[in-house]
Parts: structure tokens; sequence; C-alpha cells
């Protein structure tokens, strides 16, 4: 994986592309090229690092053409290395592949194809599809035809886009598994595995299902199954404008997106809040509105930052909605032979909707009869169309790798859905009035939290020239210091662990030594005291504590080193203000260590292969 484009038009395809690849960036990526054919064939350029670096290779080998393929890659198999760099080619450099996926079978594949005389110059599974495409030209067939041929030949999952130099007007594209869009544009057309990049040409798109296969040329596009059915497909209108992926004047999209918040929290919850029946409105649940009343047990799936936004409706849903929760990590659920019936919601819960993982969840949990709702944020992705049902974040395009504003609406959406099935049960009327009120009030109280930047600073200070950190929480905070330990190793590089603060002297109070920092998160709830008792525990071992709690609450100022509050709310409601300090705490202590908290090393926005 990470990011493809293809075109084929009457514009020129080297600016069309890597414009696509610059609107991919922030995907991840470790290298980045591009093939064109041109009136001398089909030519490739490939370089490793940012865009940047492709930019100045191409300022001495310009590729003049209006058809062509481009990539960023983010190595799963081979080091990132130019011969590892996407496209691809065979033998007779006539054909060029661009792949998002994995190739199971791609060590048997290569075996089979070497002792044919075939020469590879890569060490990536991908470089297979252009040698078996090379093979099944040789018979005269077209580009089309021979893309259909190769493809029962491939294990695993795939996004792919094909160009040849014997059909230098064709691209051929194929999707199993991994996300393609066609957009249609009025000088030709474009695919990509992202809307971001197809946005500055059009909002006029087709998906691609699995098992499909698209050929485009200047002036037309034909898709079909991989059984050989032609396929009419609807094109649709997506939202969005390219003005939404610019930074606007921030230092960074993490920053921008953080500062957004406010506006997520109202987005999230515009037209859903019924404050008279304290209870919301999803229209998305609504053709399974009986199904959801018999449900007798919920399971979350998710990854990541996705995983712990789980976590915190767990408590939720248990607590008022009286129904019994799990949350699975999707990495995991499929492979544990999980038991599930018709009486089983599985909620889904992706920001890009395709994360490869919670969708193969979502079709295990399909298989074996339960309910199935998704939580993304990306209109139209294959989560969003594969589930029964599903409610949109409406949280805008997140750029930054690190999930910020997605998070928080998905924790927003999580407690619409529990005052949902909550007030169908045991929640009562004056409570579910009293949680649609303080939801309305969030707004506010988190641009309270924006607009003090620093005490974050001050309290990054003591984390920046660490090399470990704890973060600790109670109840609903205990999967925000996941969270929050999960931000810091993601942008800072700095080993963080989250841990249940009850769970500290079961082990993790082990590291702590003088200066090590803790970030001990206590809003004043119902487990307030116990918490304080770990500030105590760290302070006798020489720790380093920052303390985020409430405006107001009773905590001794000699146990601390730094303290940042937030406002009071409900208890439930508590993780979206709590999580904010923590995300400024991460970005700052990156921005410290000159980090670009924007691309952080080894990681990509979008994990589309298992």
């Amino acid at each position: 994986m990470c990011g493809i484009v293809g075109y084929c038009g009457t514009q020129d395809a080297q600016s069309v592309l890597l414009d696509g690849l610059k609107r991919l960036e922030y995907r991840g990526y470790d290298s980045s090229g591009l093939a064109v054919n041109t009136s001398a064939g089909l030519k490739t350029v490939r370089a490793v690092g940012k865009v940047s670096e492709l930019l100045r290779a191409l300022k001495t080998r310009r590729l003049a053409g209006s058809t062509g393929i481009a990539h960023t890659r983010w190595a799963t198999h081979g080091m990132p290395t130019e011969a590892n760099a996407h496209p691809h080619r065979d033998c007779t450099e006539s054909v060029a592949v661009v792949h998002n996926g994995i190739i199971e079978n791609h060590a048997s594949l290569r075996a089979r194809l070497e002792q044919s005389g075939h020469a590879f110059a890569s060490e990536t599974d991908t470089e297979v599809i252009a040698h078996l495409i090379e093979d099944a030209l040789k018979d005269g067939a077209q580009l089309s035809h021979a893309v259909g041929a190769v493809l029962p030949m491939l294990e695993g999952t795939y996004g792919i886009v094909v160009a040849s130099s014997l059909e230098p007007d064709t691209l051929v594209a194929a999707r199993l598994g991994s996300p393609l869009i066609l957009g249609i544009a009025r000088d030709g057309y474009i695919l990509a595995s992202d809307a971001s990049a197809i946005l500055q040409h059009t909002r006029d798109i087709v998906y691609l299902d699995d098992r499909e296969i698209v050929a485009i040329t200047r002036a037309e596009y034909h898709i079909r199954t991989f059984e050989n059915v032609t396929v009419q497909k609807p094109v649709e209108t997506i939202d969005g404008e390219a003005a939404d992926l610019q930074k606007h004047g921030y230092a960074h999209f993490m920053l921008k997106e953080m500062m957004e918040q406010p506006d997520v929290v109202l987005n999230s919850t515009r037209g859903r809040l019924d404050a008279e029946n304290g209870t919301a409105v999803l229209g998305g649940l609504r053709d399974v509105e009986k199904q959801l009343r018999d449900i007798k047990r919920i399971v979350i799936v998710a990854c990541g930052s996705a995983y712990y936004a789980g976590c915190v409706g767990e408590y939720m849903l248990e607590e008022y909605a009286g129904i019994p929760v799990e949350v699975e990590l999707a990495s995991e659920f499929r492979y544990r032979k999980p038991i599930l019936d018709s009486g089983t919601a599985v909620v889904a819960i992706s920001q890009s909707g395709e994360t490869a993982d919670t969708l193969f969840a979502v079709r295990e949990a399909k298989e074996k009869g339960a309910l199935t709702l998704g939580i993304v944020n990306v209109v139209g992705s294959s989560i969003a169309r594969e589930t029964h049902a599903g409610v949109y974040n409406h949280a805008g395009p997140e750029i930054g790798v690190a999930s910020t504003k997605a998070f928080l609406s998905q924790v927003v959406v999580l407690s619409l859905f529990t005052l949902v099935l909550g007030r169908q049960r045991a929640l009562s009327l004056v409570m579910g009035q009293r949680i649609v009120k303080e939801l309305l009030a969030l707004p506010h109280q988190i641009q309270v939290l924006l607009d003090c930047r620093e005490p974050y600073r001050a309290a990054a200070e003591l984390l920046a020239d660490a090399h470990h950190a704890l973060f600790l929480g109670r109840k609903y905070c205990h999967p925000i210091a996941h969270e929050g330990a999960l931000k810091l190793k993601e942008i800072s590089y700095i080993h963080a662990e989250g841990y249940a603060a009850g769970e500290m002297k079961h082990g993790p109070i082990a590291l702590v030594e003088d200066g090590f920092p803790v970030v001990v998160i206590a809003p004043r709830d119902s487990v307030f005291e116990k918490s304080m008792s770990n500030l105590h525990e760290i302070r006798a071992r020489g720790g380093s504590v920052i303390l985020v709690t409430t405006e107001g609450a009773p905590y001794d100022a000699s146990l601390v080193d730094r303290v940042i509050t937030i406002p009071k709310t409900l208890e439930m409601l508590t993780p979206l203000l709590a999580v904010i300090p923590l995300q400024f705490l991460a970005y700052e202590a990156a921005c410290a260590r000159a980090f670009d908290p924007d691309m952080p090393r080894n990681l990509a926005k979008s994990v589309t292969v298992e």
C-alpha cells in the first residue's frame, strides 16, 4: 500500500498524477513513482522519500503523455528503495503496475516465473503481477482480458491499476479487498484509492466493488465482474472541496484538526439531538430500528484509536443502555471463531471505512448472521456500503495520520447511539435530557480548552526529553489513558504505555523512578479518591506527575508537577474533554523534538492490508 492515482484523458498526465500524489501524502509513505505512456514508450520514474524527491528526479526526465499511473508506497514486502518503489514493470518494460494490498502467494508465483525465464528487479510482491500480465499478453490478448486472466492466480487483497505501451490510451484497474474509485472528469477519467486525489478534478465518481474490473480510455469506461459479467453502476456525487485538504495557515494538519473539534461536535450532533425526549435521532439506523430493539448483545470491532473510542462506548452502553458490550481488536476478531447470532449487533468503527481488519470482521459477522453497523467518517466507503446500517461521523477530512477529531467524533456518535438504545430500554427521560444538555455544551467547553494552550506546552516539557512515559486512568478515562499513550508514541516516538490506574501496582510501578513522567487522568468523578492514591504512590518513588483533572477538584498540589484542568461535565462525557490536553501533549512534545506530527515514521493513515 499506500496511495494510487491513474489518469487517462486529454490533459498532461504527469501534472495530474503528481497533484494526486501530493493530495495522498497524508496517508503516509516511504517512496513514490509514476509511469506515463510517452511517444518513446512507457517510461517510469521513481524515488525514495517524499514526493518532492520524485519532483526533483522529474526535472531532468519529464514524462510527456496523457495516460499514466502513480503510487505512494508504504513498505510491506521489501525495504524502502527505488527498486522496490511502484510502478513495477515486466521484462519487456511494456507493462507497468501499481498495487495496494498483499499478494499472499507471491513467493510461489515468483518461483514459477523465474523458472520460465523472467528476471525480477525488486523484492516486492507486486512485481509478479506485471510479469504475469506480460505472459498473458503474448498471445495478442487485449490488456483488459490479460488482466482478467491473471486475477484468478492471485491470492490475497489488491487494488491494482495497469498501463501498457501496447495500448497507450488505456488503463485497466481491478479491486479485491482494497479500495478503488473512478472519477469522471470533463477532460478524462481518474482512478484513485482515495477521493482526496480526485476532488480537484471532479466530484462525480463510481465506486468499484470487490471482484470488479474497469477498463478506461479517453472517451469511455466499461466495468465487468471477474466472471466477465458487464456491470452498470450509478455515478455518485461526493461531498467535500479540495480546499478542505489545505492547512489554512496552521503549521500542521494535526493542529488544524485539533482546533476544528468544537465544529466537529456540532457537525456530529447537528439535527440528531432531541432535547424534549432526551434521545437522539439517527437516520442511518432507521431501517434496522426493530432489530436494534431486539438485540441482546453488542460487539464493537475496531483498530488503533477507533478501538479506544469503542472502549469508551462500552462504558456508556453498559451503564445507560444496560446491554452487554464487548470491544474487540478487529485484527484478532476473525481469527478466534467468535460466537455470533441474530441477537448480536456488531459495530465496526473506522475513520476511513476501509481498514482491512475491520472490514473483514464485518464480513465475518455477516456470515454468522449478526446485525452489522458502521461508524465511519468517509461517505461511500467499503464499511459504509457493506454494513446493514450505520452512522456517519461528519468530522470532515482528517489528514493528520494521528487521529484527533475523528476519534472525538467517534465517541460523540457512540454517545448518540447510547441515547437511542438507552431510551428504548432503561434510560430515564430526565437522564436522557441531561445527557443531551451536556452534549450541547461540549463545543464551548472544548473551545475553552483550545484557547488555553500554555499549560500543555509546560507539561510537554516534562515529556520531550523522556525515553518512556506512563498514562493512567480509571473507568471512563481508562481508554483515554491508552489513547493518550498512543498519541505520544505515534508522533513523538517516546515509548508510552496506557494502564488502568488500579493496575499500576501490579507491574507498571516498577518503572517509576526519579523524574519518570506519569500522566494521571483523574477528573472529579466516582473514582476520583482512588485516583488520588496513585499520586502518592508515584511521588513516593520520585516520579513526575502531570495531572489532568476537573476545575476545582481537591488535589494535593505537593504531589504534582504540572496540572491541566478541564471543565465539569457528565462522567460519561469526560473523555471528550480529557482527550484534548493529551492530544496537545503529544503534539507539543513532537514539535519540541523536531518531528513532523503529520507524517510519523512507518505509519499510514488508512491501513488497507492485514
